[in-house]
C-alpha cells in the first residue's frame, strides 16, 4: 500500500518540501508519494480530516497554519508547546501529533556550517513565528541575544518567553549596530513583499538569511555587496525536512544530496 504524505500551506505551491521528499522515498525505496495540499486559512480543521480519510500518515505545516495545528493536534511535542507553533503532524490512531522541526533545523544548520555562538554577540531580527524557532536554539546555546524588532511588545514577548537574557532594540537601532555581531539571523519577509534591509559595513560576521530564493534575494544581494559572509535558508529547510523524514521512516536521509538537488533548482528558477 502506497503511504500518502505531504505539505499543507496557503499558498503551497511554491514549496520545495514535494521535491526534497520524494526524493528520498526513491532513494530509499520507501513506497510513498509526498504532495503539496493547499488548504486555506481558517479550513484547517476541515482540511485534516478530509486528508485523514484520504489515508495520509504525516504532514508538514506551514504558512498560516503552524499555531492552529498545534491547537487541533491530540498531542504535541514539549519543543511545539514551547515554541506555540507545530510544523509536523503523524497520524495515530487517537488523531495528528504534533511536533516542531524548525528549531532543530536551524540548530543543524549551525552544526554543519561550524557556527559557534555561545557567548557571541547574535542579532535576530523579527519577532515572528519562525524567529521564536531560532531565539529558543540561539538561547540554548548561549549565544548573547539582541532582537530586533519593530514592535517592542512583539520583542519583549518572545524574550520573555523563549530568551529571557536577551536584549530589546528596535529595528532601526538594530542595524546600526549589526556590525558587532558575529552572526546576524534575518527572519524578516521582506523581500516577499518588495522591501529591503540597509546593512552597515560588515566587521567580519555572517548575515543568515532564513528565507531563500526570491524571497532571500534582495537582503542577501545588500549583505554580500556589504561585505558580509552570506548564507540563505535552503540548508534550514532541508534539515527540517530531513528530521520529518526521520520521524516518519526510522532513517536520516541524505541532507548533502538534497541540499544540493535544492541549490541546482532555485539558481535555474531565480
Amino acid at each position: 500500500m502506497t503511504h500518502l504524505l505531504g505539505v499543507v500551506g496557503d499558498p503551497v505551491t511554491h514549496s520545495l518540501s514535494p521535491f526534497i521528499h520524494n526524493g528520498w522515498l526513491r532513494a530509499h525505496q520507501i513506497d510513498a508519494v509526498y504532495s503539496a495540499f493547499e488548504v486555506k486559512g481558517g479550513e484547517l480543521a476541515s482540511g485534516l480530516d478530509a486528508l485523514a480519510r484520504q489515508g495520509v500518515i504525516g504532514l508538514n505545516i506551514t504558512l498560516p497554519h503552524k499555531e492552529e495545528a498545534m491547537r487541533l493536534a491530540a498531542s504535541v511535542s514539549g519543543t511545539a508547546h514551547r515554541l506555540g507553533a507545530v510544523n509536523f503532524l503523524v497520524r495515530r490512531e487517537d488523531g495528528w501529533i504534533g511536533d516542531n522541526t524548525d528549531a532543530p533545523g536551524f540548530g543543524l544548520t549551525l552544526d554543519f556550517g561550524d557556527i559557534e555562538v555561545s557567548g557571541r554577540n547574535v542579532f535576530l531580527l523579527g519577532a515572528g513565528g519562525s524567529a521564536r524557532a531560532v531565539a529558543s536554539v540561539l538561547a540554548d546555546r548561549g549565544a548573547r541575544l539582541t532582537i530586533c524588532n519593530r514592535t517592542a511588545q512583539r520583542a519583549e514577548a518572545l524574550a520573555r518567553d523563549l530568551a529571557p537574557e536577551a536584549s530589546i532594540l528596535s529595528l532601526e537601532e538594530g542595524l546600526k549596530q549589526l556590525p558587532s555581531a558575529a552572526l546576524v539571523v534575518n527572519t524578516l519577509s521582506l523581500g516577499h513583499s518588495g522591501g529591503n534591509l540597509k546593512l552597515p559595513e560588515a566587521a567580519g560576521g555572517i548575515f543568515y538569511d532564513i528565507s531563500y530564493g526570491k524571497g532571500a534575494a534582495a537582503a542577501l544581494t545588500e549583505a554580500k555587496a556589504k561585505g558580509w559572509r552570506s548564507l540563505d535558508g535552503l540548508g534550514m529547510l532541508v534539515a527540517q525536512a530531513a528530521i520529518s523524514f526521520e520521524h516518519w521512516f526510522g532513517v536520516m536521509p541524505d541532507m548533502a544530496e538534497a541540499h544540493a538537488r535544492c541549490r541546482r533548482l532555485v539558481e535555474a528558477t531565480s
